[in-house]
């Protein structure tokens, strides 16, 4: 259990006032560590490093033999794993070995990919200080980070990234960077008594501070807890298992239904076995997993080209999918970058001037952000006709720069920034200045813009207050066109950051994202049992601030819970835990470790248009799954149902063992290349519709059957030909047929209007030319000829265009029929 309850302390924005109950609460935490400002002895600090552990991050690891093993698991596993020991069993070796190949070959994708998205907690441990300075018996001492534990009293100076909970117990002022923790983009101020949070990084300022939780106790901890956290199953690998599913029940319950009624006949049962094992293993889609992973494996280089590198494969099909896309701000809407605004100028200054003022007490040299972006903001090189005499940095009790400067002509002033009630203190024109500059720094608040008050000595060396210099930081170029685009594409952009609220729906505002943008501190019941009321505020906000990252991580949640399919951006630690929820969390350029670790997609080029052409191509690959989809179920109905039929009603078998093998193994193979087809993305997230999936399948199966068994009438009643020559020609018959059917299932409309792939082309022609070459040659079976072969050929393809129409036909009923039920 956690030393301090983190519900009784929130994350300071700004320095607490009531010193009293901080002064009270410094004791009362002191008493209850049984510690001091003197910190802990060596021997006490050892027994509590007994008691709580190591402060770092506990990470959960599987064996990686354990974790290949998982992709040998599940239903259609289990049934490609029976069929490949019964082909044992009955000594089916080219079987047995086809079917154990593409068992491997299926494991090996899922496992390598999954091996490649790297260790989230890894990259957490990465942000943790590695020394710090410690009090131990009344004396600094250095010691790593790891070895600190509750009770403790550490030194912190600028740079320093915070290693554990702490609460301030120096009376100076400091500034603390959150950014990657809440998603703030400016400094924080602390003061005695206020708690900062481990990951933190001081900004400006040096403290001693009270140790309070350590390791996984900690606010990081908590995060680092929320991204071990099991990822919930994807929707490819719902859909496949539902496709598994029927397809596995339809073929056992054929293939039992063909065994009892060989039992009642008396046919030979050992034929019968090994035909229904035949049968069964064309039946299962043993190749389904493999030309799906391989697809999106695929799909997966393309969009790399794209700058986006896909670290979990069945991100792609989420991506496809997501309708809704929670943007962190700071970093990814924004530049992370201060910017300098239009001043506020006092009667006898210009904007110019107070600038000019602004840079000369600003050193470029410290590196500082709003250094950088007051002296960016000159509109020339102005500031080299000054000379600087001597520089008084900032610090946190005097709370501003300044500088005794020297004009060209040697005549010297003195200049100030900071602060600007302390810059106003300083003028000895206090209440004129007073008078119109704190409307002016509330209506820059508003906006969510930070003030730097500026001053100068005048011939009289009196400070006189010059203007207020307004900071922010800016919207990336292109963000607004890609959240115009997004929309365009039917997905709902969300702002999520940690920042006020001011900030949030004025970057919000000038992103034209809405300004419906909620408190997240008014959703108390968040992750608890949300009301409808607070579920749909969530889902109707164009954005949310002041966000925590155990909030962020239940945004998602709730938004999942209302049936969307959630894509989320970030670039932080704060953002690993949602990241990982997310159905498609995506780090952005220039992300840390964890944020990189956490998400399914890692972004190398800035700026959110990636995105978009990550989706965009995502949206193929999906087409591209989906026509595979419906031509797999199609053909399992397509030989299942006629073979079975066939048996059931004629007591007659249609083809051979041999030729189902063939069969099996040519349409397989040549499908691979739909990987490479070439299609056109929808305006619309994608997602699986198992309903028109089956449906479209099972209509297109049964009118294959129907010009089956119509092939075999004619073979054995008009034609009169042998058993061995109708097995030859429904052979040919359902080799070509199954490949064209490729060209219809890739096309809602006619099969022409969308040219396939070269690739694809080539690959059908090329298998149904060695499979017209087998029946014409009868290698395996009896001889066909080439005028029988020419005459299946057209027979194909007539039947080719009767169910391009019927599809069609079928696709138009279907979608009436959703819109008339929508409408009700």
């Amino acid at each position: 259990m956690p030393i301090i309850n983190k519900t009784e302390f929130k994350l300071s924005k700004k320095p607490n006032k009531q010193s009293k109950l901080n002064n009270a609460l410094i004791l009362e935490l002191e008493n209850k560590l049984k510690s001091s400002s003197d910190g802990l002895s060596q021997d006490e600090a050892k027994k509590r490093l007994v008691k709580y552990g190591l402060n770092e991050i506990k990470e959960k690891k599987t064996s990686s033999i354990l974790k290949f093993m998982t992709y040998f698991w599940g239903p259609i596993p289990w049934m490609i794993e029976a069929a490949a020991i019964l082909s044992a069993i009955i000594k089916h070796w080219p079987d047995f070995y086809i079917i154990v190949l593409l068992l491997l070959i299926n494991a090996i994708i899922g496992f390598w990919e999954e091996r490649q998205a790297g260790n989230a907690i890894d990259a957490l441990k990465t942000k943790l200080a590695i020394k710090t300075q410690v009090k131990r018996d009344g004396s600094l001492t250095s010691l790593p980070a790891r070895e600190l534990v509750p009770g403790d009293v550490i030194r912190l100076h600028r740079g320093d990234i915070v290693p554990a909970d702490v609460r301030v117990l120096s009376d100076s002022e400091i500034e603390v960077d959150q950014s990657t923790l809440t998603g703030e983009s400016l400094p924080v101020t602390f003061k005695y008594g206020d708690i900062i949070y481990s990951s933190s990084v001081i900004y400006r300022g040096e403290v001693e501070a009270l140790v309070f939780n350590t390791g996984a106790n900690t606010y990081f901890g908590e995060t680092a807890r929320l991204v071990q956290e099991p990822h919930s199953i994807s929707h490819f690998q719902k859909a496949v298992l539902k496709i598994g599913n029927y397809l596995i029940i339809l073929a056992l319950a054929m293939i039992a239904l063909i065994i009892v009624v060989a039992i009642l006949r008396g046919s030979p049962l050992l034929e019968t076995i090994e035909f229904s094992l035949v049968l069964l293993v064309a039946a299962i889609p043993v190749a389904m997993p493999t030309v799906l992973s391989v697809t999106m494996v695929i799909g997966a280089r393309i969009i790399a080209k794209k700058k986006a590198v896909v670290s979990k494969l069945v991100a792609i099909e989420e991506l496809a999918g997501v309708d809704i896309l929670c943007s962190d701000k700071t970093g990814t809407l924004t530049q992370n970058k201060l910017k300098l605004g239009v001043p506020f100028c006092m009667e006898g200054f210009n904007s110019d001037q107070v600038i000019l003022y602004g840079a000369l007490a600003s050193r470029l040299e410290d590196k500082d952000a709003i250094d950088v972006a007051v002296i960016n903001g000159l509109k020339n090189d102005i500031k080299d006709d000054y000379t600087v005499l001597h520089f008084v940095p900032f610090n946190a009790e005097s709370k501003h720069t300044e500088a005794l400067v020297a004009d060209k002509n040697g005549n010297q002033f003195s200049v100030a920034m900071g602060a600007p009630q302390v810059i106003i203190a300083m003028s000895h024109d206090t209440n004129k200045a007073m008078e119109g500059v704190s409307k002016v720094i509330d209506e820059f608040a508003v906006r969510g813009f930070r003030s730097l008050g500026v001053a100068r000595t005048n011939k009289k060396n009196k400070w006189q207050f010059v203007g207020v210099l307004p900071l922010f930081d800016p919207p990336r170029s292109q963000a607004r066109s890609t959240i115009a685009s997004a929309k365009q594409m039917g997905i709902s952009v969300k702002m999520i950051t940690g920042d006020h609220i001011a900030i949030a729906k004025e970057t919000a505002k000038q992103l034209d994202m809405g300004t419906n943008i909620l408190d997240a501190n008014s959703l108390n019941d968040l992750g608890q049992s949300e009301s409808e009321q607070v579920a749909e505020s969530v889902e109707k906000a164009d954005g949310f601030a002041q966000v925590l990252p155990k909030q962020k991580f239940h945004i998602m949640n709730v938004l999942q819970k209302r049936g969307h399919i959630v894509g989320m951006t970030g670039d932080g630690v704060n953002d690993a835990p949602a990241l990982k929820k997310a159905d498609c969390g995506i780090a952005v350029y220039g992300s840390t470790d964890v944020a990189r670790a956490a998400a399914s997609i890692v972004l190398l080029a800035p700026g959110l248009s990636v995105i978009i052409d990550a989706i965009k191509e995502s949206r193929k690959i999906f087409q591209r799954m989906n026509s595979y989809a419906i031509y797999r179920i199609t053909e399992t109905l397509r030989v299942l149902l006629f073979m079975t039929l066939a048996i059931l009603v004629f007591n007659y078998y249609p083809v051979t063992a041999v030729m189902i093998v063939l069969l099996a193994i040519m349409n397989d193979g040549a499908i691979l290349s739909i990987a490479y087809d070439n299609v056109r993305y929808s305006n619309k997230p994608e997602i699986w519709d198992m309903r028109k999936v089956l449906i479209i399948s099972t209509v297109l199966g049964v009118m294959g059957v129907i010009s089956a068994f119509t092939l075999l009438y004619i073979g054995e009643r008009v034609l009169s030909f042998s058993t061995g020559q109708i097995q030859t020609l429904i052979y040919l018959k359902l080799s070509l047929a199954g490949h064209l059917t490729i060209f219809l299932t890739r096309t809602h409309g006619p099969f022409w209007s969308n040219r396939p792939a070269k690739v694809l082309l080539f690959a059908v022609v090329g298998t149904q030319i060695l499979a017209t070459l087998i029946a014409v040659y009868g290698i395996f079976m009896e001889p066909l000829g080439w005028g029988w072969a020419l005459f299946v050929w057209v027979y194909a393809l007539s039947w080719f265009f009767i169910n391009d129409r019927v599809k069609m036909l079928a696709y138009k009923l279907y979608d009436n029929f959703r819109i008339n039920i929508h409408k009700k």
